[in-house]
């Protein structure tokens, strides 16, 4: 599946405005295998996967059943808060300049891709939901350079089921 949004700038004149870039970003499902990490090793994640009893097997079951999601700019996702989503620019200022450089490099590459080509497939940020919350499992770069380019990303969105 492969969603796309386009997003004009415009530059305004006495005559009228002129369109001066389209850029667009194709959202693709991702794959979870690539994702590992963010559930194995990330240590803010951590407390969220014991709070909510979460294990990997869990989230591979349900993977499947996930689908692509708009999430404009926001703490929250179909009214659910999202944990680990900074999504206002004072928090991805400050997240980012706390990051590693190899962060930010990653993320100056994708921008540049998308500033060179005006378009990219790029797979989609992976959202963990149970017992109405959220967690941003990975993607998170690739939320801001939509974000910061004014477009609506989307996310593959999963839900995992109550445990037995």
């Amino acid at each position: 599946m492969v969603t796309s949004f386009t997003v004009t700038s415009y530059s305004c004149y006495r005559d009228g405005v002129v369109s001066t870039s389209t850029l667009s970003i194709h959202w693709i499902k991702p794959d979870l295998h690539e994702e590992q990490w963010e559930f194995s090793l990330h240590p803010a994640k951590q407390e969220f996967y014991r709070r909510h009893a979460i294990g990997w097997d869990q989230i591979v079951a349900a993977f499947g059943h996930g689908y692509l999601e708009p999430y404009p700019r926001s703490d929250r996702i179909r009214g659910i808060p999202v944990a680990l989503s900074y999504h206002t620019y004072g928090e991805y200022s400050t997240w980012l300049a706390r990051a590693k450089r190899g962060y930010r490099k990653n993320y100056t590459k994708m921008e540049e891709a998308l500033q060179h080509s005006g378009s990219l497939t790029m797979k989609a940020p992976i959202i963990l939901a149970r017992h109405g919350e959220a967690l941003l499992f990975s993607g998170y770069r690739r939320l801001c350079l939509a974000w910061n380019y004014g477009m609506v990303p989307y996310v593959w969105l999963v839900s995992l089921p109550e445990e037995t």
